[in-house]
């Protein structure tokens, strides 16, 4: 047993044995291949290392030749662009060279004209002086050989010229008239005469005062009341004053407006046939007498448009027609005033180949504004059409309104037809009154206007101050210049006088011739 431990223990120290050999022996063997690898490690490391360093060293080598090249190539090409500038340079400076010496030239030609113009100058100066010592010695003959100055001279060279001028001015407006009379005045006159012949309407004249009649004396006092408290409340309800004076039994009623005094005039003569005169019975009638009044104006105008033939006139402007028959203008009855010019602009419009409904109704309406113009601020024609505007009138009607007194320039036809018969029915003798005092001093004045010109002998208003004959001597004023005359004449007039319609300048030359026989 022992044995056996003893063999097995031997033979395992001996396995122990050769172990160990063989392990330092396998040891060595892999320290030397490693070794051997490492060397061929380090060897393929440096030969990579120089291929790599021969490798980068010719990229380099490429890289420099190529920055070279380019580098060369830049060079040669901005050699290139200076040689180019520097040649244009060059060329410049040459024509630069050249233009200094033309300059210099052109200065040497400006200095030698600068010379010559001296010397020109010079020689004009001398020439002037001779001019004027011979203009002053022909001047010296002329007067002494003339007898006149020279400001005597200019004058009756400037006389002579404007006489001239005038003598042919003279010629052709007669020429002028002539031609335009041969083709208008004849149409015209039988367009206005026919619309005035076949139209003839009734005057009504107004004033501004009504007078009532009483049936007694007694009844002035009842009308006054107590105290005055009747006639101050009859003055406050209508707006018109009461007159009581010596007059018989009359009272006079005094307002502006016809409309106003119309109805106290019938408020007062109720309150009369009444027998109930006080305030509260005042004011109640006053009050009825108004609203059958309002009543009353559209009757009017609706009569007023119907006898003229115009329809479909809006209520409220019938009813300010109605209005215009209480509203007079320079004494004239607007109403009648109005129907009289719609029957002109129809009778003209006939004649003429236009619209006669709608002239009539532009020449019925014209003066509409005067119904409410003491009511509205501005010129009657303006707020008259304001007022067809309002109420649905065409443009025609509306701007014929405007225009027929020039507040509005007129554009149509319409519009200066109502104009001509608005002038047509206003310049009729006797439409109009007016007081003696201004009427002779109308005539006067116009008179006065026409004496005042070179020429004239004497002047006559005649047919109420509608024409006035100008007499002119015959040795001062020529055939010719009496067109003259007669033009500053009308232009004098218009520029100095206010006057209705139109007035007529007649100038009148006549040349008398006296022999005697024995």
């Amino acid at each position: 047993m022992i044995t056996e431990i003893a063999i097995v223990g031997g033979g395992v120290f001996a396995g122990l044995g050769i172990g160990l050999i063989l392990s330092k022996f396998i040891s060595n063997k892999k320290v030397e291949d490693s070794r051997g690898l490492a060397d061929r490690i380090i060897e393929e490391a440096r030969k990579e290392s120089e291929a790599l360093k021969k490798e980068t060293r010719l990229q380099a080598q490429d890289e420099i030749y190529s920055q070279k090249t380019e580098l060369e190539r830049e060079f040669k090409d901005r050699e290139a662009q200076l040689k180019g500038e520097e040649k244009r340079l060059h060329s410049k400076e040459e024509r630069l060279d050249a233009k200094r010496e033309q300059v210099a030239d052109k200065e040497a030609q400006m200095v030698e004209l600068e010379k010559q113009l001296i010397k020109q100058e010079k020689q004009l100066g001398d020439l002037e002086e001779d001019l004027e010592q011979k203009a002053d010695e022909h001047e010296r003959k002329l007067q002494e050989i003339s007898g006149l100055t020279v400001e005597e001279a200019k004058e009756n060279l400037l006389k002579e010229i404007e006489s001239r001028t005038r003598h042919e001015a003279a010629k052709m407006i007669r020429n002028i008239e002539m031609e335009a009379k041969e083709n208008a005045s004849k149409k015209a006159k039988e367009v206005l005469s026919l619309a005035l012949q076949r139209y003839a309407g009734d005057y009504a004249g107004e004033q501004t005062v009504t007078a009532v009649t009483l049936p007694s004396e007694d009844m002035k006092g009842r009308i006054i009341g107590r105290e005055g408290r009747n006639i101050r409340a009859l003055e406050a309800a209508t707006g018109v004053d009461l007159i009581i004076d010596d007059t018989p039994e009359t009272v006079v009623l005094s307002a502006f407006s016809p409309l106003k005094r119309e109805i106290a005039k019938q408020a007062l003569e109720r309150l009369i046939h009444d027998g109930r005169i006080h305030p509260a019975r005042i004011e109640e009638i006053v009050r009825k007498v108004e609203g059958e009044m309002d009543t009353k104006l559209k009757e009017i105008g609706e009569q007023a448009t119907f006898d003229v033939g115009v329809h479909g006139i809006h209520p409220e402007v019938i009813n300010l027609l109605g209005r215009l028959h209480y509203r007079t203008s320079f004494s004239q009855n607007v109403l009648q005033h109005s129907m009289e010019v719609a029957f002109l602009c129809g009778v003209m419009a006939a004649e003429l180949g236009l619209n006669e409904k709608e002239a009539k109704r532009a020449g019925l309406l014209h003066d509409i504004g005067k119904a409410v113009d003491h009511e509205i601020e501005g010129p009657h024609a303006i707020i008259g059409a304001d007022l067809a505007k309002k109420h649905g009138e065409s443009k025609e009607i509306i701007h014929s309104i405007a225009a027929h007194h020039e507040d509005t320039p007129p554009m149509s036809i319409l519009a200066n037809l109502v104009q001509a018969a608005d002038s047509l029915s206003g310049a009729r003798p006797g439409a109009r009154k007016e007081l003696l005092e201004n009427y002779v001093k109308r005539l006067e004045e116009l008179e006065g206007l026409a004496t005042g010109f070179d020429g004239v002998q004497k002047a006559y208003a005649i047919q109420a101050g509608r024409e006035i004959r100008v007499m002119v001597d015959s040795e001062k004023v020529g055939d010719e210049n009496t067109y003259v005359l007669c033009k500053d004449i009308a232009e004098k007039i218009e520029n100095n006088m206010t006057y209705p319609g139109q007035i007529r300048v007649t100038v009148i030359r006549e040349k008398r011739a006296v022999g005697y026989a024995k």
